[in-house]
């Protein structure tokens, strides 16, 4: 089986996002699927997951944790929910996700 792992860093303040709660998806026939639900640890990180081949949504609640944050946002937020949809083509490789995010925009890429 493939591994999945994130890390989330917090680029308005300069550090890992710690306490964000992440949903974990399988997409089948355009229907999500729940499959695990996380919150980032101090360093920004969740645990790595196991998972076949297929397409796959990480959900990241960036809007409740601005907000818990302390962050000053508008009604409603500008990025409340990113979605970052992805398949896992290599059922032996290792598949990191990280997401560099602020309360209006973020990057993500395939990292190692």
């Amino acid at each position: 089986m493939a591994h999945l792992s994130t890390h989330v860093l917090d680029m308005a303040r300069g550090r890992p996002a710690a306490g964000l709660a992440v949903q974990l998806h399988a997409v089948r026939g355009g229907q999500r699927q729940s499959l695990k639900r996380g919150i980032t640890d101090a360093d920004g990180r969740l645990g790595r997951v196991e998972l076949p081949a297929g397409v796959y949504e990480l959900i990241f609640e960036a809007g409740h944790y601005f907000r818990e944050s302390g962050q000053e946002l508008p009604d409603p937020p500008f990025l409340d929910e990113v979605v970052i949809r992805f398949g896992v083509a290599d059922p032996e490789g290792h598949y990191h996700v990280p997401l560099l995010l602020s309360p209006y925009g973020y990057s993500t890429y395939r990292g190692s």
